[in-house]
């Protein structure tokens, strides 16, 4: 067994950090990788740095879109590997070898889970990490866990393809949140990899409009979860935002 993962980087104007995001997905000891970037328009030295790197990219596009999320939805659509998993511009896979070692981990398996998810290490503008993200993975992941909050973050939830659905552009800041639980509601076998799988960059665009996030991330979950379990729920969701030196809604 040797799925094909389809790495997908969305980008605006991020010449400071998106070769670094770009040698760590075309640095993977693994061979079946198929690498998307998606550009917003960059109008800094971002389209030269794609270039750079062409001849190890599958697709790219720049272009003005709708946003973070109608990005991700293009390069959703262009996807055609077994797995989809979204690093973007200034985060980047934890190692070298990260792929191969998932991989490994699922070999013996006759069916291909549906997720896998692990632990993310934080990381500044240069690269250097702050320590492991505080929300800790579960051992078992669900659609109904993710009542506490985005218990796995986004770059370190990786989707089939066959179960992934478009994000909803409703959401300017936590349409991934959404995914997330939309993607668990179909899956049928989720795996915990036990491994940081990811690194997430500190000050993304979610943690730059915090309360937005929050609002939006509350009438997400009153959707799924109904609106007094979520309103008492975010009681100490409000408690730890401000109480938490790493959180963020995005990772």
């Amino acid at each position: 067994m040797q799925p094909v993962f389809t790495i997908i980087t969305v980008t605006y104007n991020a010449e400071q950090w998106l070769e670094r995001t770009i040698l760590s997905v075309l640095g993977q000891s693994y061979p079946a990788i198929e690498y998307i970037i998606i550009d917003g328009g960059s109008t800094d030295k971002t389209i030269q740095i794609i270039q750079q790197y062409i001849s190890g990219i599958a697709y790219t596009v720049s272009e003005v879109d709708h946003g973070l999320y109608d990005a991700m939805n293009k390069g959703l659509k262009r996807a055609t590997g077994d797995y989809v998993w979204f690093i973007n511009a200034g985060d980047t896979l934890y190692s070298s070898d990260i792929i191969q070692t998932i991989v490994n981990k699922i070999s013996k398996r006759k069916k291909l889970p549906d997720i896998l998810y692990g632990e993310t290490e934080i990381i500044d503008t240069k690269g250097r990490s702050l320590g492991k993200r505080r929300l800790k993975a579960p051992k078992e992941l669900t659609w109904k866990k993710f009542r506490m909050g985005m218990l796995v973050c986004h770059q370190s939830f990786v989707v089939k393809k066959s179960i992934a659905p478009e994000y909803n552009l409703q959401y300017r800041f936590s349409s991934d949140f959404d995914w997330c639980i939309r993607c668990l509601k179909k899956s049928k076998k989720n795996i915990n990899t036990h491994l940081i799988l990811s690194c997430f960059l500190k000050g993304g665009m979610t943690s730059a409009n915090r309360k937005a996030s929050l609002k939006e991330r509350y009438h997400i979950m009153c959707q799924y979860y109904g609106r007094l379990s979520t309103s008492i729920l975010h009681i100490w969701f409000f408690i730890r935002f401000y109480t938490t030196k790493w959180f963020s809604p995005n990772v």
